[in-house]
């Protein structure tokens, strides 16, 4: 692998694009309008400075470096040099063909907005060549909603990363039913490549692995807190204390956002409330209520 383009320029898309330019990958970003530039340009920059003080925060031990910024040979002294390099070499370009001219792989990181997507799969289609392989970072929407739009569906599979991707090295590749199984093994590896850890989803699932498990648990936890069966301290230390986790479901809820929270569980909220496992109205109801009071579970 040799050039990259990520395909918007969020949060998400920003991090992906910076760790593949810190291992040496000729990475461009492409962006809608010169206006959607001045709003990537200071993600850059925090991921960037935030890198550095992770960084810094090892006092010169790189066995302490956040896994995503270990190879061989690292140093403490190198890796600052690299995230700099990485800032430095960034292409932001508005010209989508010239974006992805000689990518080996297209990661597309738009937000979770099935129209938008479904547009711009549309507009790269003609101008993917062989060879390429297409990503998508989505979180929620299955690939094989858009693999017949990409117009390439044997290279067209999920590539998901975690918020803070140098320090959440974990990717989940999940492929759809029309993806080559060569194509995938070929994603696992440039996951790899990048020091991401991954984890093979084999089979279509909303949720992927880490969501399928992590999002009953929460709900759970919420849920218990709805109908008053205990308190947000204690429902935290019986998890921490009884699993020997460093942190509760609540904590976790503060530090995934109640918004993310609330959306989702609007989107259960359809489910009958005799067959629903968890009261999702209730758990609404609260967490719009925090969110409209600014608040988090541990202020």
């Amino acid at each position: 692998m040799n050039k990259v383009a990520v395909i918007g320029g969020g949060v998400l898309g920003s991090q992906i694009a910076l760790l593949c330019a810190y291992h040496g990958l000729d990475t461009w970003i492409w962006l809608r309008s010169p206006e959607s530039i001045g709003r990537t340009e200071p993600k850059l920059e925090k991921a960037y400075q935030e890198i550095i003080g992770d960084i810094e925060r090892t006092g010169g031990d790189a066995t302490l470096l956040p896994p995503g910024l270990k190879e061989a040979g690292i140093t403490t002294e190198l890796a600052r040099k690299k995230a700099s390099q990485a800032l430095e070499s960034l292409h932001l370009e508005l010209d989508l063909e010239k974006a992805l001219k000689g990518a080996d792989v297209i990661i597309e990181s738009m937000s979770e907005d099935p129209k938008a997507k479904a547009e711009m799969y549309r507009k790269m289609a003609p101008l993917l060549t062989d060879g390429q392989i297409l990503v998508t970072n989505s979180s929620t929407l299955l690939p094989s909603m858009f693999a017949d739009l990409t117009g390439v569906p044997e290279r067209y599979l999920s590539l998901h990363f975690a918020n803070h991707i140098w320090r959440n090295n974990l990717t989940e590749v999940m492929a759809q039913p029309e993806t080559d199984p060569a194509v995938f093994d070929v994603v696992m590896d440039f996951a790899r490549s990048i020091s991401m850890d991954p984890v093979a989803v084999r089979k279509e699932r909303s949720g992927y692995l880490l969501n399928s498990m992590l999002v009953p648990f929460l709900f759970s936890a919420m849920d218990l807190l709805v109908t008053e069966t205990s308190t947000v301290e204690d429902i935290d230390k019986a998890w921490v204390k009884g699993a020997g986790a460093p942190y509760g479901p609540f904590r976790m809820l503060d530090a995934v956002g109640l918004e993310t929270a609330r959306n989702i569980a609007h989107n259960f909220t359809a489910i009958p409330d005799e067959v629903a496992p968890f009261h999702y109205k209730d758990i609404e109801k609260m967490l719009t209520e925090k969110i409209e009071r600014k608040e988090k579970f541990y202020n």
